[in-house]
């Protein structure tokens, strides 16, 4: 063949190559290991079982369930089984989990900066945890702006930062982080840190010296090779066989591959087969001994399965009754089992391969419904604290879309007036946990999530003329035009009480919401000063639908006529509340809701001897159970009215976070006279007397 035609073959052959690049899906190697268990299969049922934690926030050593923890956030497993946890918010300590289950604690005892053994040693929220070969804990101490090292016996000494936030490579005790979250070591000992609010991923050789892997300056969403490539607030870092790194980038909703060289790759997942949602806000990352992943979510708390070439499946969380808060630490033991911390929750979990004996186990999850409240000595978020305020809303409230859809989602916390531009106070001391902690920039939405409550519906740090308040606590970002884009409170970040978080925006109120996503709580139950209800709810109407949704409504002797061949039977109660001092037309939603059957004597009938309370608003569901708690005909139906109908379907059930639809059988009784009771209750315990008893007749 002549040099001309090797020239062209040359070039058709790199046209080609090139070409691919674009076309075919790429599919990163996987770490084949010399010997070890067998591949990790694609889609395996896992079989959920609690580990450790009550679900209550506190600090206890013991065996298994009877522990407490606070945040709960890095885990490791050692060779010998034993779990190390990062225990952040007021706990700042390393607790090490024993085989047999036994909790106790390795380091720390204080919120900090100090070298130490055991209890001298002090961290500042310390969040991912890395294991090396000798046994060695590598800690991203968030707070402190640090990596720390930790030895078996419990020795701290620190590896690189703690001057405070900045960014700076060169010997680790001159390096400066910006509050790390996810660490890892590599087979060489190298140490990788997500340097979360620098956007970038360093470093730390086994010589001392920080450089930076990958990322530039700010926050974006890049492709390309060290200081061309841009991250948003990733939070978690892994290191496989082959030297790969990979990253949870958190606002970026990706899985990014960087290569021992620096060069960054977003991670192509396929698309959904199941209807459900690829991972959203990646929180947390383990890898399998052959190169797979975990990953857990910071949006939805599930446990998420992702393969080298794509393909990703939930194995946890997504289940009925299954929710997790904050999936914030992963690890995979030499078995295979994945271990997770669930933040939000106080507790840790294990997911192992199903077995026969272990799907019947019920394996409680979230936290426990008696989690200490903050402590907010009756204060409001609004001047004066110790002063009354309007509530304006209450839990579990029906609210629309404002494009035609009345019953579109619940109200998910209490919203107290205010005026526009009004300071937004902090009510409890508080710590920062989500490492994306606000939201919704510039919007009606816009929040804060400080502790166990979060605040919306304000200029999150900012005077209404945008200024910030506190420069130190409260970040502003640019866009790319240099319009600000959105504020970053860090992980770890203290409020104290009457620290000012914001200023009320244009929805002229603060909603204050109680509990972590999926277990919000009715924040009634804080107290608030000079907040009183002597009220008793009103009910305007019990009315009675057949299965198409047609009123039964024909009357015998003042009596409603009930066909006892009906198939079922949906009780429908318009019914509202009001509180002291409110203005008259300000309607609230109830608390809870039941029915009952009685005999015209008023004694019960067998199975009503108390009523069945088959509403209640204590704990929030999910949106889902909008149509499964109000009827047709709820919530503001007439454009420009401020009145909203509150239409409860009574028959159904929704309480403790769960809700179910049903419906009364009137088969079940002897034909004759009978008279159904409804219970509606304000969250003080006054229920209605008036209009509640409707007579009913089985011919």
């Amino acid at each position: 063949m002549s040099r001309t035609a090797w020239a062209w073959a040359v070039v058709v052959l790199t046209t080609v190559a090139l070409a691919a690049t674009f076309l075919v899906t790429p599919r990163f190697p996987v770490p084949v290991p010399e010997s070890g268990p067998p591949a990790t299969p694609f889609g395996w049922s896992g079989q959920l079982s609690l580990v450790a934690g009550d679900g209550m926030r506190g600090l206890r050593d013991g065996t298994g369930a009877a522990a407490r923890f606070d945040d709960p956030w890095g885990i490791v497993v050692a060779a010998d089984g034993t779990r190390y946890v990062a225990d952040a918010g007021d706990n700042n300590r390393i607790r090490r989990i024993a085989p047999d289950g036994t909790v106790s604690t390795l380091a720390g005892g204080r919120e900090g900066f100090a070298d130490g053994t055991g209890a001298t040693a002090a961290f500042h929220t310390p969040s991912a945890l890395a294991l090396d070969g000798d046994g060695n804990l590598y800690v991203a101490d968030t707070g402190n702006h640090a990596i720390r090292k930790v030895t078996s016996q419990g020795v701290v000494t620190t590896l690189a930062g703690g001057g405070g936030p900045g960014f700076r490579d060169g010997p680790a005790r001159q390096a400066l982080f910006n509050g790390p979250i996810g660490v890892a070591v590599d087979g060489a000992g190298r140490v990788y840190v997500a340097d979360t609010y620098n956007d970038r991923i360093r470093v730390i050789s086994r010589e001392g010296q920080v450089s930076t892997l990958a990322g530039g300056d700010g926050p974006g969403f890049q492709d390309g090779t060290g200081d061309q490539a841009r991250f948003d607030t990733p939070t978690a870092v892994a290191v496989d066989a082959t030297g790969v790194a990979w990253v949870a980038d958190l606002r970026n909703d990706a899985i990014r591959r960087i290569g021992p060289k620096g060069g960054v790759s977003t991670l192509p997942l396929q698309p959904d087969l199941d209807t459900q949602a690829g991972p959203r806000r990646p929180l947390a990352l383990a890898l399998t001994h052959d190169g797979h992943l975990y990953v857990g979510e910071l949006s939805t708390g599930r446990v998420m399965q992702v393969m080298r070439d794509g393909r990703w499946r939930a194995l946890a969380g997504h289940l009925p009754g299954q929710r997790f808060s904050r999936t914030a630490g992963l690890a995979v033991d030499a078995a295979g089992d994945v271990h997770f911390t669930d933040a939000g929750s106080h507790r840790v979990h294990r997911i192992a391969p199903m077995t026969a004996a272990a799907a019947a186990a019920v394996t409680p999850v979230g936290p426990a419904p008696d989690d200490p409240l903050p402590d907010t000595g009756g204060r409001w978020p609004l001047a004066p604290q110790d002063g009354w305020h309007e509530v304006v809303g209450t839990l579990g409230e029906v609210r629309g879309d404002y494009q035609g859809e009345s019953r579109h989602h619940l109200h998910g916390g209490l919203d107290i007036r205010g005026d526009v531009g009004a300071t937004v106070l902090a009510i409890a001391d508080g710590k920062v946990s989500s490492p994306s902690a606000a939201w919704g920039f510039d919007g009606l939405g816009e929040g804060l999530a400080v502790g166990a409550l979060a605040y919306i519906h304000m200029k999150v740090g900012r005077t209404p003329r945008g200024d910030l308040l506190d420069p130190a606590r409260f970040q502003l970002l640019h866009d790319l035009s240099g319009d600000p884009s959105r504020i970053r409170v860090r992980r770890g970040t203290r409020f104290s009480v009457g620290d000012a978080l914001g200023t009320v925006n244009r929805m002229a109120h603060v909603h204050l919401s109680l509990g972590p996503p999926g277990y919000e709580r009715n924040a009634i139950a804080l107290g608030f000063a000079g907040f009183t209800d002597v009220y008793p709810p009103r009910i305007d109407e019990v009315a009675l639908f057949d299965t198409l949704d047609q009123p039964i409504d024909a009357k015998q002797d003042g009596r409603i006529v009930v066909p006892r061949d009906l198939q079922g039977i949906r009780i429908v109660v318009d019914a509202w509340d009001q509180v002291d001092r409110n203005l008259p037309r300000r309607r609230l939603g109830l608390h809870a809701l039941g029915y009952q059957l009685l005999h015209p004597d008023g004694t019960p009938v067998p199975g009503f001897e108390t009523p069945r309370m088959t509403i209640d608003f204590q704990r929030l569901p999910s949106d889902d159970a909008v149509q499964v708690a109000y009827a047709p005909g709820s919530g503001i139906t007439v454009h420009g009215s401020a009145v909203t109908r509150f239409r409860y379907s009574v028959t159904n059930t929704v309480r403790d976070g769960a809700w179910a639809e049903g419906a009364w059988q009137p088969a079940s009784l002897a034909p004759g006279d009978y008279l159904l009771r409804i219970t509606a209750r304000d969250h003080s315990g006054n229920e209605a007397q008036a209009r509640r008893d409707l007579p009913l007749r089985l011919p």
